[in-house]
């Protein structure tokens, strides 16, 4: 798998229209992004994947991430078999965790010790007739033990809202060989207000979930900076202004030890294929 340079994080080609998404696919694979990478918060997302590898030639499709809550690993390791032996091997499967408060909303108490229940999962996987490789595989991680484990068990890592401090503490805890691939947040935007109108309630959402919030602490924002979504943390997390911030912030992901670094554009409309932007950024980093 080519998993180097600049990728897009999408959910819109996840939970958008299936024929939009494969025709946006299919543009981005021609526009040269190594990797497109989609959600799991419910639904068939392996269909999703079928759907964007249909839709290829190229271009990497990566689960950001299968959530290993709602599915069997037995089922995924076969899913996985199928897919590759029609499409070769451009399926990265991301895997993780997600959060307590999804999780136990409708079953409460099931979250809980998610490194072992990754472990767990991966077992299944890897005691399936027909395992997903080792290499073709990475993790969510965000602290250390989970980081580990993504060099031991997995690939590599997919952290995601992170900075590129977070990006340079990662490789440090996996070391030269496993893959880091962070996903970066922007807004292709040069008003300040424009860009908190847009993004404010967006990161709101996520730093209301523990594993997000207790990362910023330990990369050392502070809690008012998360409760009050600072200009400092915004600044950190969502890279806004034009091409060439981006850009800026994509590199500094790539000096501090990331492989590959996965693009989400943030709009106004969340459910809006943001395309035009997409090809702003192919032009600018690719």
């Amino acid at each position: 798998m080519n998993l180097s340079g600049v990728g897009l994080w999408s959910s819109q080609l996840r939970y958008g229209n299936p024929d939009e998404a494969a025709d946006a696919a299919a543009e981005l694979d021609g526009l040269g992004f190594t990797a497109l990478w989609i959600p799991d918060v419910g639904g068939p997302v392996l269909d999703s994947v079928d759907n964007l590898l249909s839709a290829t030639e190229k271009t990497v499709i990566a689960t950001g991430i299968l959530n290993l809550w709602m599915h069997e690993p037995a089922e995924v390791a076969a899913r996985y078999a199928a897919l590759t032996e029609t499409h070769g091997e451009r399926f990265l499967l991301g895997i993780g965790v997600s959060h307590a408060p999804l999780i136990d909303s409708n079953e409460p108490g099931r979250y809980r010790k998610p490194l072992a229940a990754t472990k767990a999962f991966l077992d299944g996987i890897d005691a399936s007739p027909q395992p997903v490789p080792t290499a073709n595989r990475v993790l969510a991680a965000l602290g250390p033990k989970m980081l580990q484990l993504s060099a031991t068990r997995a690939g590599g890592a997919h952290p995601y809202l992170t900075t590129p401090e977070h990006t340079r503490q990662a490789r440090e805890v996996l070391g030269s060989g496993p893959l880091l691939l962070p996903e970066q947040s922007v807004l292709l935007t040069d008003d300040r207000d424009q860009a908190r109108e847009v993004g404010i309630d967006w990161l709101r959402s996520y730093l209301a979930l523990p594993n997000y919030a207790n990362n910023l602490l330990r990369l050392g924002f502070s809690e008012d900076d998360v409760s009050s979504v600072s200009d400092r943390l915004f600044d950190a997390l969502i890279a806004w202004g034009d091409e060439d911030a981006v850009r800026r912030r994509v590199q500094e992901h790539l000096d501090a030890g990331a492989d590959h670094v996965c693009v989400q554009v943030l709009t106004a409309d969340p459910r809006e294929f943001p395309r035009e932007q997409w090809r702003r950024l192919a032009e600018a980093l690719l």
